[in-house]
């Protein structure tokens, strides 16, 4: 079988702008995605175990503690497929689909980083609401929400509609991971806590100290289950990581719920604005 070309670095049109490829300098297999000018995935194609943004290791520590063997994984957004691999890697035998509203985006990712060779991986290109809400009852033993808009989670994405509809696609013992962006104050992720709460009786929420006491804006992992989670496993592993992260419970940042009749993005970074 022949390799598949390299990746070539350099800008493309997406649906959402203009979207860039990096090679790493430190890692020749390493690869970062921006739209917009926002990092989005960092893929290293020799080690797919590797993940390089400390959100995306947090999402990662999750799954390690999750049960051993093969999990079945639902991905809502996922740019380049950077936790897609990383299950296909340490979760060989994994059943995973990847949905992306952005259809050049989704070529470009397959095309120059592989992503439609990734064993188990099937990708969609369609809308992340609606892929949820045909999900069969009990299909996936994860469902991860990280679908965005350039800097933003999209209006309506994380809203009790949209979370029930998560609940009914899991399987006993399932996992919902929201990957959700925030600044001081925390007052979206708190809404979304207190949107996962009112469906899910366990949530806690894993990030850097300095971001749970709303200090700077950054990416904070939200985890809910039915069950019980593995939050002393997860808490051991986020406070070894080069950035300690720390484990808090959902109660602590419980706020109200997002309806489809009120739904919310999320903030733009502060450098937005500059």
């Amino acid at each position: 079988m022949n390799a598949p070309p390299a990746p070539r670095p350099g800008r493309h049109r997406v649906r959402l702008g203009e979207a860039e490829l990096l090679q790493d300098a430190d890692r020749p297999s390493g690869w970062l995605l921006s739209v917009g000018g926002v990092a989005q995935s960092y893929v290293d194609l020799d080690e797919p175990a590797h993940l390089e943004f400390d959100y995306m290791r947090r999402i990662g520590d999750v799954l390690d503690c999750l049960r051993p063997g093969p999990l079945a994984v639902l991905h809502v957004g996922g740019g380049a497929g950077s936790l897609a691999r990383y299950a296909a890697a340490t979760r060989p035998g994994s059943r995973q689909l990847l949905v992306d509203a952005d259809d050049l985006l989704v070529e470009l990712v397959s095309a120059q980083l592989g992503l439609r060779a990734v064993p188990g991986l099937a990708v969609e290109v369609g809308d992340g609401r609606a892929a949820l809400a045909a999900a069969a009852a009990g299909e996936w033993d994860v469902v991860v929400l990280d679908a965005f808009h350039q800097a933003t989670i999209p209006a309506g994405m994380v809203t009790l509609g949209s979370v029930s509809d998560v609940d009914k696609a899991l399987a006993a013992g399932g996992v919902c991971l929201a990957n959700v962006t925030d600044g001081p104050g925390l007052a979206f992720v708190r809404r979304v806590v207190g949107t996962l709460g009112a469906v899910f009786e366990h949530v806690v929420v894993v990030g850097e100290p300095a971001v749970l006491r709303g200090r700077r804006f950054a990416n904070v992992v939200v985890a809910a289950s039915r069950d019980e989670l593995p939050v002393a496993e997860v808490a051991g592993l986020a406070a070894g990581a080069v950035f300690p992260a720390r484990v808090v419970p959902g109660a602590e940042l419980m706020g109200d719920p997002i309806t489809d009749d009120e739904p919310v993005a999320s903030p733009l970074p502060p450098e937005m604005f500059t």
